[in-house]
C-alpha cells in the first residue's frame, strides 16, 4: 500500500482540536485525558446521553459522526469493532483528514481499514492499546498504545497521543499494531490460564489462595527469563544450547502434574493441550528433540 503521509496536514499546532468518535468506557478516559491537557476535542456518540457529561467539562458535541468529523483535521476512533467503523463513517468525507483508530480489531481488519482510509483520501494509523481505562491519564500504570501505518501521521500527531499513554510505533504494515496488542494478550490469557488450574489445584485443600498468591507471582517472575530465551532460539534456530531442563525431562514430568490434577478433581484442559504439543514435539524425533527446551512447540502451531 502506498503511503500517502506526505500529501496531507503536518502542522502539530492545529493537532491541539480533535474529534473523537466513540464515548464508552474508554473513549470517554481518553476524552476527559485530553480535555485535562487542555486540548479541546469535538465528541460523538451514537448515544447521545454518554457525551452529555462531557460537553459540561468542555468538550465539543457534535450531533452526527459527519459533523464531528467535519470540525477536526485529526479524528480519532473508539468504537466497538471494525464493523463500527465502517457504520458511522459510511458516505461522510475522509478527503485531507489524518484518522487514528483505536478499535480494537485484527491485523487483517486493519489493513483492510487503511486501503479504505486511504482510497478516501486520509491518512490512516491503527492503534493497540495496551492499558485499561482506569490507566489512561496515569503515566505511573505504565500503559501505552501501539501504533501503525503512516509514520509522517504518527510524528505530526504523537504530542496529542501520548497524552493519554505511551505512544509506540510498530511499523509502516498498518497491521502490526494489532498484532502486537493479540500477541501480548494472548500471552496474558495463557498466563491466566495457568494461574487458573493452580488455584483449582488447592481448592478443596486447607490452603488460602492469599497464601499461594504471592508465591505464584514470584514464580511467574522468576520465569520471565523464558520469554528473552525462546526470541533468541527462535531467531537462531538452536534449542539446544545451555538448555537445563530439557524436553525429554520435561515431558515426563508433565505426566505428575496431570496425575495431580486427576487427584485434586480438577480438569487438566487448561494446561492438557501444551503437554500434547510437547509431546509431539518429542516423539517426531527423541534423539534430536530431546536435548531442546519447549521452544520447539511455536512451530507445531503454524498451520
Amino acid at each position: 500500500m502506498t503511503d500517502t503521509s506526505t500529501e496531507t496536514n503536518t502542522d502539530t499546532a492545529a493537532q491541539t482540536s480533535l474529534t473523537l468518535l466513540g464515548l464508552g468506557d474508554m473513549g470517554t478516559a481518553l476524552a476527559r485525558t485530553w480535555l485535562a491537557a487542555g486540548h479541546s476535542p469535538t465528541v460523538w456518540n451514537r448515544t447521545p446521553a454518554k457525551a452529555a457529561a462531557l460537553a459540561s467539562e468542555g468538550a465539543s458535541v457534535a450531533p452526527s459522526a459527519a459533523a464531528a468529523v467535519a470540525a477536526n483535521t485529526l479524528v480519532v476512533v473508539c468504537l466497538l469493532d471494525d464493523a463500527s467503523v465502517g457504520s458511522a463513517l459510511d458516505g461522510i468525507d475522509l478527503a485531507g483528514k489524518d484518522l487514528v483508530n483505536l478499535t480494537t480489531g485484527t491485523p487483517a481488519e486493519a489493513r483492510a481499514r487503511a486501503a479504505w482510509a486511504e482510497e478516501r483520501g486520509a491518512r490512516y494509523l491503527d492503534g493497540g492499546i495496551m492499558a485499561t481505562p482506569t490507566m489512561i491519564g496515569v503515566p505511573e500504570a505504565g500503559g501505552y498504545v501501539f501504533y501503525s501505518g503512516s509514520h509522517a501521521l504518527f510524528e505530526t500527531c504523537r504530542a496529542v497521543l501520548e497524552v493519554p499513554a505511551g505512544a509506540r510505533f510498530v511499523g509502516g504494515n498498518p497491521g502490526h499494531a494489532a498484532l502486537h496488542d493479540v500477541a501480548l494478550l494472548s500471552a496474558m490469557w495463557g498466563m491466566f490460564a495457568g494461574v487458573s488450574h493452580a488455584y483449582a489445584l488447592i481448592a478443596d485443600e486447607d490452603i488460602a489462595p492469599k497464601d499461594l498468591a504471592p508465591l505464584l507471582s514470584e514464580w511467574l517472575g522468576a520465569m520471565g527469563f523464558f520469554v528473552g530465551n525462546a526470541a533468541e532460539r527462535l531467531t537462531s534456530g538452536d534449542f539446544t544450547s545451555g538448555v537445563v531442563s530439557n524436553l525429554a525431562m520435561q515431558v515426563v514430568g508433565s505426566g505428575t502434574m496431570l496425575r495431580t490434577a486427576e487427584e485434586q478433581g480438577v480438569s487438566t484442559e487448561l494446561v492438557a493441550p501444551y503437554v500434547d504439543l510437547l509431546r509431539r514435539r518429542l516423539a517426531a524425533d527423541p534423539a534430536a528433540h530431546g536435548g531442546e527446551d519447549t521452544t520447539g512447540a511455536v512451530l507445531l502451531l503454524k498451520r
